[in-house]
């Protein structure tokens, strides 16, 4: 679904409240903006996590031993640190 959204002159954006309630947004509630080539995306902090771990499942699914630790210590070796 599209909305036409105002810009205020101090540069506040206000979401239509039908939005804000399928979102689970209440007064104060926050979302993340992410810049990219096609325009703006906004996600809540709950769809910002499930984001990052779909995408981190993306590229170590393969892999069940996947970890930062054992990324970093890999990322040590090769430098040979």
């Amino acid at each position: 679904m599209t909305y036409h959204l105002n810009v205020a002159a101090n540069g506040r954006i206000v979401l239509p409240a039908d939005v804000r309630r399928r979102m689970g947004l209440s007064e104060g509630g926050a979302l993340l903006a992410e810049e990219t080539p096609d325009g703006l995306i906004l996600r809540t902090v709950e769809q910002t996590v499930a984001h990052a771990q779909a995408l981190a499942r993306r590229y170590t699914s393969d892999n069940p031993e996947a970890s930062v630790e054992t990324f970093l210590a890999n990322r040590r070796k090769e430098s040979g640190e």
